[in-house]
C-alpha cells in the first residue's frame, strides 16, 4: 500500500500545533481534515497544510474520508470523541490520558475491539530516540538488574488560564497529566506496577488541583520507582535516572548516557526531539493500522496507565499506599 493514510484532527490547541510541524516530515500519514468548536483556530491551523477544517468533530467524520483520527481535545471529552470515530471504523491514536477513569477507557477499548480498529494512547516519550536506547542499554544487561527508576517532570509553568488545571476538564492536575507520562515510561522499563504512594506538596499557584506531587511505586517484581511532578519549581535534573546493579543511565534534555559501575560514562544519545518523538509516534501508529508493524503503545498499555493514575488519586485522597485495581468499582473522576 503506497498512498498514505488520511488523518483528521480533533482539537487545534497547542499540542495540536505540535502534530501538525509533525506531519510535514511524515512518512506514512498525511494530515487532511481539522476539526475545533473554534472554527477559527481549526481554520488557520488547516490553512498551513492544505487540509479541509470543520467547527464540529461530528461534521468532520461524516464529511471528511479519514482512515485515522488523532484526539487532542481536553480529557473530559476523550471517551465520547473516541468512541464516536471507533464505531465509523475509524482508528484512533488519543492524547494523554486515554481518559479520565478506567470505566470510560475500557468501554473505548471495547469499542474498537467490536468495530475491528486501532486505538492507541499517545505518550510522546516512548517515541524519543534516547528512551528507546535505554530500554536496549537496559536489556543488554550492562547496568546489571534494575534495582530503581526516577523520572521527573518540573518546570515552572503558569496554569491559572489553562483548561489542564480545571478538574471537570482534565480530571486533574499535574499527577494526570505529566504523571500519565511517568507511569507509561516505567511501565516501559519496569513492567507491571503493583503499588503506588503519593503525597500532595504545597500549593502555591491557587489552583483547586494537585500542583506538585511526589510518586512512590513498587512494581509486581520488586523494583522501585520515585517520580517528582510539579508545574512551580525548576528541576533540571536528568528526566529518567535508572538505577541498576552494575551501573546508570541517565536520559537528559541535552544528551543521554549510562555507565558500567566506576567506568567513565559512555554518551549514546543527543537528548529530548520533540518534533521526532511526534513523527515517530504517527508513522508507528499508521503503519500499526496497515498491519506493517506492532503498536509501541497498545490499547492496553493505556488503560493500564489510566489504572495506574486511578490507585494514584486514590492514595493521595486516603494518604496510604494503594494497590492497583485492575477493575476499578468507581467511574468518579481522578481529581474528585
Amino acid at each position: 500500500m503506497d498512498d498514505k493514510l488520511r488523518f483528521g484532527m480533533v482539537g487545534a490547541g497547542r499540542i495540536a500545533q505540535t502534530y501538525a510541524q509533525a506531519f510535514k516530515t511524515v512518512e506514512h500519514a498525511q494530515l487532511v481534515a481539522v476539526s475545533d468548536v473554534r472554527l477559527d483556530a481549526a481554520t488557520s491551523l488547516a490553512s498551513g497544510l492544505n487540509c479541509q477544517s470543520f467547527d464540529s468533530y461530528q461534521r468532520m467524520g461524516v464529511e471528511a474520508e479519514l482512515d485515522a483520527v488523532i484526539v487532542c481535545s481536553p480529557p473530559v471529552t476523550h471517551a465520547e470523541i473516541g468512541c464516536f470515530f471507533l464505531e465509523r471504523k475509524v482508528n484512533v491514536l488519543c492524547e494523554k490520558p486515554l481518559s479520565i477513569d478506567s470505566n470510560s477507557a475500557r468501554l473505548m477499548l471495547s469499542t474498537a475491539r467490536s468495530n475491528g480498529v486501532k486505538l492507541t494512547m499517545a505518550s510522546k516519550f516512548r517515541y524519543v530516540d534516547d528512551v528507546i536506547r535505554a530500554k536496549s542499554v537496559v536489556a543488554s544487561g550492562l547496568i546489571g538488574d534494575v534495582i530503581h527508576f526516577e523520572n521527573t517532570f518540573a518546570a515552572h509553568v503558569d496554569m491559572s488560564n489553562r483548561w489542564n488545571s480545571v478538574p471537570g476538564i482534565s480530571g486533574g492536575g499535574v499527577l494526570i497529566d505529566n504523571g500519565t507520562h511517568s507511569v507509561d515510561l516505567m511501565r516501559y522499563f519496569l513492567g507491571p506496577i503493583a503499588e503506588v504512594y503519593v503525597v500532595d506538596g504545597k500549593r502555591i499557584q491557587g489552583l483547586p488541583v494537585d500542583e506538585t506531587v511526589h510518586m512512590v511505586v513498587r512494581t509486581t517484581t520488586g523494583v522501585t520507582g520515585s517520580v517528582d511532578l510539579s508545574w512551580t519549581i525548576n528541576k533540571d535534573a536528568s528526566y529518567i535516572s535508572i538505577y541498576g546493579s552494575r551501573g546508570t543511565i541517565s536520559l537528559g534534555w541535552n544528551e543521554a548516557k549510562y555507565r558500567e559501575e566506576t567506568k567513565p560514562w559512555v554518551v549514546f544519545g543527543k537528548g529530548y526531539d520533540k518534533i521526532q518523538a511526534f513523527r515517530s509516534q504517527i508513522d508507528n501508529f499508521a503503519q500499526a493500522v496497515r498491519g506493517e508493524q506492532q503498536l509501541l503503545i497498545t490499547a492496553e498499555d493505556a488503560l493500564a496507565s489510566v489504572s495506574v493514575i486511578e490507585s494514584a488519586y486514590r492514595s493521595l485522597r486516603q494518604n496510604r499506599w494503594m494497590s492497583i485495581n485492575r477493575k476499578p468499582e468507581t467511574a468518579l473522576p481522578l481529581g474528585a
